[in-house]
C-alpha cells in the first residue's frame, strides 16, 4: 500500500505536468520522469516507463479541447508526428534499455539544457523585441 506522502507526491506531480501540458504543450517526460527520480527514488527506466504509461491514456484531451475551440490545432501535422511518434517511441525505448541508465540521463540532461538555454534565449530576444 502506498503511503499518503507518496500519494500526494504522486497528485502534484500529476497537477503540475497537466498545468504544464496544457498551458506550454510540454511532453510528460519533461516534469514526469525527472520529478519520479528525485522525489520518489525511481530509476531512470522506472521513470521512463511510467512517463510513457501516462501518455497512453487520454491525458490531454481537454486541454486540445480548449486549443481545438481556439482554432490552435493544425491536425494535419498533427496525424503525421502522432503516427510517427509510435515508431520512434520504439526504437527509442529499445534503444535506451540497451544502454547504461547513467548515459539516458546524461543524454536527456544535454537534451533539457540545450532546449532550456534556447527557450531562455528566444523568450529575453522576445522581450527586448516588445
Amino acid at each position: 500500500m502506498m503511503s499518503t506522502q507518496t500519494i500526494i507526491i504522486l497528485i502534484s506531480i500529476g497537477i503540475f505536468a497537466g498545468i504544464l501540458s496544457g498551458f506550454v504543450g510540454v511532453g510528460g517526460g519533461v516534469i514526469i520522469v525527472p520529478a519520479l527520480i528525485y522525489s520518489l527514488g525511481m530509476t531512470q527506466y522506472e521513470a521512463q516507463g511510467t512517463s510513457l504509461f501516462v501518455l497512453l491514456l487520454p491525458v490531454g484531451i481537454l486541454a486540445v479541447h480548449n486549443y481545438w475551440k481556439a482554432e490552435s490545432i493544425n491536425w494535419k501535422f498533427g496525424v503525421i508526428i502522432a503516427l510517427t511518434f509510435v515508431i520512434g517511441g520504439y526504437i527509442g525505448s529499445k534503444l535506451s534499455l540497451k544502454i547504461s541508465p547513467s548515459l539516458v540521463k546524461l543524454i536527456f540532461g544535454i537534451i533539457m539544457a540545450y532546449v532550456s538555454f534556447r527557450f531562455i534565449i528566444s523568450g529575453y530576444n522576445g522581450f527586448s523585441n516588445d
